[in-house]
């Protein structure tokens, strides 16, 4: 069975930044899906589940109503791991491309008194939010990317050799 593109990422070596995770073409469209890492995995601690739940519900607003983007916007959630999210355009966007857009949305956060859609009405688990620690974490990534944006390192995956036998068994040791 292949081993899929974002677990190929050697997340030893992966720092925060906007990465590239694949691009699909879906009929004439392609659609680019980029992994937005906030935490350095397994190095700082992943984001609060509660702050991680704010800020997709804050960012996913801002994103889907920024007048030079929205049309573009196909996905924005949380990962698994809860060290990032995904986001997923229309196009093939550079990473470098988008880093203004999501230093704003990051910024944005700090504007909002509460969440929006959290209610009982709008979310699956309304009670689960954490607005500061959400400001807390945005402001911290906002600052990381705006300090970083001339890095190139925060936009290239860092990418896992997988030696092959002739037998065609793969070794994951990076």
């Amino acid at each position: 069975m292949d081993l899929i593109p974002s677990f190929s990422v050697d997340h030893t070596k992966i720092i925060p930044g906007i990465f590239v995770s694949r691009v699909d073409t879906l009929g004439d469209q392609t659609v680019t899906t980029y992994d937005v890492r906030v935490t350095r995995p397994n190095v700082e601690p992943a984001v609060d589940v509660a702050a991680m739940h704010s800020l997709e519900h804050i960012i996913a607003t801002f994103l889907r109503n920024d007048p030079a983007w929205k049309d573009q916007i196909i996905y924005w959630g949380p990962m698994g791991c809860l060290t990032g999210f995904y986001l997923i355009l229309k196009g093939n966007h550079k990473p470098k491309d988008i880093c203004d857009l999501l230093i704003r949305a990051f910024q944005s956060v700090e504007g909002y008194e509460e969440v929006p859609g959290a209610s009982a009405m709008n979310c699956g688990n309304y009670l689960m939010h954490n607005l500061p620690m959400a400001k807390w974490q945005a402001r911290k990534f906002a600052a990381y990317l705006a300090e970083n944006a001339e890095n190139p390192a925060i936009f290239e995956y860092p990418r896992s050799e997988r030696l092959v036998t002739e037998d065609g068994r793969q070794f994951f040791d990076s």
